[in-house]
C-alpha cells in the first residue's frame, strides 16, 4: 500500500492508518520476543503458555465492558491514553529485563495489562474509522488496514523482534514502547473532532449503568439478523477451526513429515494468502458482492478441513491454508465493514466488543476442545474431520440469512 492511496482515503486515515502500521509492528516484535525472554528465565511449559495466555485473556474478562467505556468517551483521546499507558508499561518492563529484574510472573503481568488496553484501543479505533472515511470506501479502508496488520504483525515484525531480542533482550520491548508513543501522537493530530459522547445512563449507579450498557450493546447486535447469523458464524467457525489447530504442530510432523522449518513454511502459506486477500476484498465486492463472498468462504472453511484430513502432501496442505488465509482477509474486511455501516455510532464500541468476544471466544473453547479430542480419539486427523462436519451444518444453517449482507 502507498502513502497516495492512503492520502486519497484523507489525511485523517493516514494518520489512523500510520498509527495502525507503527503498533503492529511493534506488538509482533513483543509477540516474538515474549516467549524468548521467558524461555530465557524458565524452561517450564507452563510458564511459556501462561505468557502466551496472558495477552488473550483480556478479551475473555472485559472485552463486553471495554466496548461499553469505548461509547461513554472521546474515541480519539481513549486511543491516546491507552498507547501511552500500554508504552509504559513495556517501557518498565524494559527496565526489568535491563536491570535483570524480570520475572515471569512479572513478564505476566505486563502483558496482561498491555492486553487490557488492548481492549480498549482496538475497539475504539474500529468504532473509530467511519468517522474518518466515506461510507462507501470503508471495505477499502479496511482493507488497508487488514494488509497493515499481515505485513507488520505476521511477516515483519517476527524475525525483526527475533533479531532485536538477540541484539538485547530489552530491545523489542522498548522498541514496542516507542511505537505506542508514536501512535499515540498521530491519533491525537486528527483533526476530526467528536460530538459529545452520550456518557452513562442517569438511572442507577455507575455499576449499574454499566451493565446497562453492555445490556443495550448485545440486544443491538442481536435485533439484527444478518448481525446475528455472523456473530453466530465466527464463534462456531473459530471453535472449528481452532479445535483442529490445537495441535497442528503434532499434524504436521506426524501425518506430514515436515520438520520445524517445514512447519514454519506451512503456517506463512496462510500468511501470504493473507495479504492476497486484502488486496482483494474490496475489488471483488463490487463485483461479486457480500453475500457471494461469504457463502464461498464458509465453502473454503469446510474444504479446508477435509483436504487436511484427507492428504499427507505438504504442498496440498500449503495451498490450503494459502486459499483460506485470503478467504479469512476478505471475510473479515466484510464484515467489520458491514457492522460498521449498520450500527449506530453511538453503539459501535459496544457491538464491535460482542462480536470479537464471539470471536475469541470461540477460539479459545476451540482451542481447549481440540487438543482433549485429539487426545480421546488416538487419531490425529479427528478434528479435522468433526471441524469439516459441524461447519457443514453451520454453512447449511446459515446460508440463506447472508443474502440481507448485500
Amino acid at each position: 500500500m502507498t502513502a497516495v492511496s492512503s492520502h486519497r482515503l484523507g489525511p485523517d486515515f493516514a494518520r489512523l492508518w500510520t498509527a495502525n502500521a507503527v503498533s503492529n509492528l511493534g506488538d509482533g516484535m513483543t509477540m516474538i520476543a515474549g516467549p524468548l525472554l521467558v524461555a530465557s528465565i524458565s524452561d517450564d511449559p507452563a510458564a511459556v503458555a501462561a505468557a502466551a495466555l496472558a495477552p488473550q485473556l483480556p478479551w475473555l474478562l472485559f472485552a463486553l465492558v471495554s466496548g461499553a467505556l469505548v461509547d461513554r468517551f472521546d474515541r480519539r483521546w481513549l486511543v491516546v491514553t491507552v498507547n501511552l499507558a500500554r508504552g509504559a508499561v513495556l517501557a518498565a518492563l524494559a527496565v526489568a529485563v535491563l536491570a535483570g529484574a524480570a520475572t515471569v510472573p512479572l513478564i505476566c503481568l505486563a502483558f496482561f495489562l498491555t492486553g487490557v488496553g488492548e481492549t480498549l484501543a482496538d475497539t475504539a479505533s474500529g468504532a473509530l474509522l467511519p468517522a474518518l472515511v466515506p461510507a462507501d470506501q470503508l471495505e477499502r479502508a479496511n482493507s488497508r488496514l487488514f494488509a497493515t496488520f499481515v505485513l507488520g504483525n505476521q511477516f515483519a515484525a517476527k524475525p525483526l523482534g527475533a533479531y532485536l531480542f538477540g541484539l538485547g533482550a530489552a530491545l523489542p520491548f522498548a522498541v514496542d514502547a516507542a511505537s505506542f508513543g508514536l501512535a499515540a501522537l498521530l491519533v491525537a493530530l486528527l483533526r476530526w473532532r467528536p460530538t459529545p459522547p452520550a456518557g452513562p445512563a442517569p438511572d442507577g449507579g455507575a455499576r449499574h449503568a454499566l451493565r446497562a450498557d453492555v445490556a443495550a450493546g448485545l440486544r443491538a447486535l442481536w435485533s439484527v439478523p444478518v448481525l446475528r447469523s455472523l456473530a453466530v458464524c465466527i464463534a462456531v467457525m473459530n471453535v472449528a477451526f481452532c479445535a483442529a489447530f490445537a495441535a497442528f504442530v503434532l499434524y504436521a510432523r506426524q501425518r506430514l513429515g515436515l520438520g520445524d522449518v517445514g512447519y514454519g513454511l506451512l503456517l506463512t502459506a496462510s500468511a501470504v494468502g493473507g495479504l492476497a486477500g486484502t488486496a482483494l476484498a474490496g475489488r471483488l465486492k463490487p463485483r461479486f458482492g457480500a453475500p457471494a463472498l461469504l457463502r464461498v468462504g464458509l465453502l473454503v472453511e469446510v474444504a479446508l478441513q477435509l483436504v487436511l484430513a484427507t492428504t499427507r502432501q505438504p504442498w496440498i496442505a500449503g495451498a490450503a491454508l494459502a486459499v483460506w488465509g485470503g478467504h479469512a482477509m476478505v471475510w473479515g474486511v466484510l464484515v467489520v465493514s458491514l457492522r460498521q455501516r449498520l450500527v449506530p455510532d453511538r453503539l459501535r464500541g459496544r457491538v464491535n466488543s460482542v462480536y470479537a468476544l464471539a470471536d475469541l471466544g470461540g477460539a479459545a473453547v476451540g482451542t481447549a476442545l481440540g487438543g482433549l479430542l485429539a487426545q480421546a480419539t488416538g487419531a490425529i486427523t479427528a478434528p479435522f474431520w468433526m471441524a469439516a462436519g459441524a461447519l457443514t451444518v453451520l454453512t447449511v444453517a446459515v446460508w440463506r440469512r447472508l443474502a440481507a449482507a448485500g
